[in-house]
């Protein structure tokens, strides 16, 4: 007997009401998982399926890199790029050393603070943590100390290279945004250092001064 026309075979209807089945205790299985309920996996398997760049730097790391590439910046785009502009090596330096001090102020702190895990827990890596209307000149005299320090180890190395070379009339090692930011980092880094040393001299006299017995 011919069968009826748009009628379908009874295993392909069969066939398609298994494919649109649904498996209900696998779906409230899923929506109901929690970590009581669901098999233990380990940190590495886990590690394969989570997003976001595989390389995790340390906080000193990402500090440290914040420090060296503004510093860069400020060469790149006010030592190199006013070079032309401003012939006078002095007037240079002062714009160098006002955009670094703002820049510091402005961008290098507030990353700092951005990033950081709970209040606070960035100020080290601060010269001047607290913000406030004070903290803009404060950081532009410190600016003008760093680049004082980094213009003397410029002119150090180039002294001692020509000293060995005798070549007096070049300059071995001229200015450029990776080492001017390396070594602006470096004295940012000393001076920073020699702040906590102090502040913990400071404050172990006074608790010994506290602890002394009176006479």
């Amino acid at each position: 007997m011919a069968r009826k026309k748009g009628a379908a075979p009874r295993d392909e209807e069969r066939a398609a009401a298994d494919y649109y089945r649904l498996h209900v205790k696998a779906v409230d299985d899923l929506v109901n998982a929690d970590r009581d309920n669901s098999p233990p996996v380990s940190e590495e398997e886990l590690r394969k399926y989570r997003s976001g760049p595989k390389l995790r730097l340390s906080d000193w790391v990402k500090a440290v890199l914040i420090k060296v590439w503004f510093a860069g910046m400020v060469c790149f785009f006010f030592l190199w790029g006013l070079g032309t502009y401003l012939p006078d090596q002095l007037d240079l330096l002062l714009v160098v050393g006002l955009a670094l001090g703002f820049v510091t102020d402005l961008l290098v702190n507030s990353i700092y603070r951005f990033y950081a895990k709970t209040p606070g827990a960035n100020d080290r890596w601060m010269m001047f943590p607290k913000k406030g209307f004070s903290s803009l000149p404060k950081n532009v005299l410190y600016a003008f100390l760093l680049l004082f320090c980094v213009v003397m180890t410029y002119n150090a190395i180039n002294a001692a290279v020509i000293a060995l070379t005798h070549a007096a009339d070049t300059v071995p090692l001229g200015v450029e945004p990776i080492l001017f930011g390396v070594f602006t980092a470096a004295w940012d880094l000393l001076f920073l250092q020699m702040k906590r040393t102090g502040k913990r001299i400071w404050a172990d006299a006074k608790k010994g001064a506290r602890q002394a017995p009176r006479e």
